[in-house]
């Protein structure tokens, strides 16, 4: 990100693409900007699987996880959410989508998630900045 982007969910910037630098871009394009969160998932505060983790200031998603109880699962590196739309759906979708894996949770799913994340990585499937 560019010096002076503000701080804020990418989805609430008037034109998050403004804010890339062509490394960042690319970092984010290709996925390799999620790698350092591979250590929050050694330490156990992340799961491979699992809702994205809500930013601070992301009160609307806050609230609708909360509201559901999605709240209660660990945070993952990918999920259900990601792997059907990624940066492209509203909040409301997302929500529903981490609530469908809530209901849903099993290795079988979570093999299914990997599996589909690594394809959506491969295209750079459903990134809109």
């Amino acid at each position: 990100m560019k010096l002076g982007t503000p701080i804020s969910a990418t989805h609430l910037l008037p034109d998050p693409g403004s804010h890339l630098t062509l490394v960042g871009g690319w970092l984010r394009k290709s996925s390799l900007d999620e790698l350092p969160q591979l250590w929050n998932i050694l330490i156990g505060d992340m799961n491979f699987v699992g809702p994205r983790p809500a930013l601070y200031n992301q009160d609307d998603l806050i609230a609708m996880r909360t509201k559901l109880g999605v709240h209660q699962l660990t945070p993952g590196l990918t999920g259900w959410a990601q792997v059907n739309g990624r940066d492209e759906l509203p909040i409301d979708e997302k929500v529903r989508l981490d609530f469908f894996y809530l209901l849903n949770k099993s290795p079988l799913l979570d093999f299914k998630i990997l599996w589909l994340t690594i394809l959506k990585v491969a295209k750079s499937d459903g990134i809109s900045h």
